[in-house]
């Protein structure tokens, strides 16, 4: 079975951010991540991933004002400099965690500016961002999302974003493959996990379609996708990123025991 990790933002959102730390240690988990750390204590995150012996797999670069409706502004020219800030930023806080990945969300489409330039901006802020994150060895990513949940978001498939990152010139890009984004646009999960779990993807987040529930409460075959992620030979995090449909800790049968 897979290495299964946590997202915080979605998973025990009974408890207070910083107990779900704990409750995702109780339940077995040995790695967490979440969507933004920079409105939260950085200083009680870390303390909570010492005390529990977490590892911080993954967050977010910036994205705006994601409550509003933001899904990121790599692709909005005058905002490059707030992009550039922001990811010093999340550097600075992904090396006080020992967090090794970060995440691009590269924004809505801009009606008011020319595809072609968002396009543009976009490679040019990821390849700042890929290169800036090697010198502090972290690997930077890059997500695809849904148009079913994300209207108008400019990157929506997996082809989509090899190819962004071919063109990018960085090294140092590599794709999230959310399996529940990937189904609603475009299904072969199992067949694109062979072939790019490991290369290009980097990282790996689950949850079932079309509700967005916890693996077994859907359409997806999970023995399937993860014998097929362990024949891959990845060997990252596969990270549960669902709305429980009950509480957390009842929800968690599809781990199998694979985190002790």
């Amino acid at each position: 079975m897979p290495r299964f990790a946590a997202n915080l933002t979605m998973l025990f959102t009974e408890y207070p951010f910083i107990e779900r730390f704990d409750r995702a240690a109780a339940a077995g988990f040995e790695a967490v991540e979440f969507l933004f750390p920079y409105s939260e204590d950085v200083n009680e995150i870390k303390a909570a991933l010492s005390r529990n012996g977490l590892t911080q797999v993954l967050f977010n670069l910036p994205a705006g004002d994601f409550a509003a409706g933001e899904r990121g502004f790599a692709n909005d020219p005058a905002r490059v400099n707030e992009f550039r800030d922001g990811v010093g930023r999340a550097l600075e806080i992904a090396d006080l965690l020992g967090c090794r990945q970060i995440n691009c969300l590269i924004g809505l489409n801009r009606e008011d500016i020319p595809v072609d330039t968002q396009w543009e901006t976009v490679l040019g802020n990821l390849y700042y961002s890929a290169e800036t994150a090697k010198t502090a060895g972290v690997r930077q990513l890059v997500e695809p999302l849904n148009t079913f949940d994300t209207p108008n978001f400019l990157l929506t498939n997996t082809q989509q974003g090899i190819e962004l990152i071919a063109e990018s010139g960085s090294d140092n890009l590599f794709l999230q493959y959310d399996v529940y984004h990937a189904q609603r646009m475009e299904g072969n999960i199992c067949s694109t996990i062979a072939k790019h779990a490991g290369g290009v993807i980097k990282h790996i987040q689950i949850a079932d379609s079309p509700a967005r529930n916890e693996p077994g409460t859907g359409e997806l075959h999970w023995p399937f996708i993860f014998e097929t992620i362990d024949a891959s030979g990845y060997d990252g995090w596969v990270s549960g990123e669902y709305r429980p449909k009950g509480a957390t800790e009842d929800g968690l049968g599809w781990m199998g025991g694979s985190n002790g």
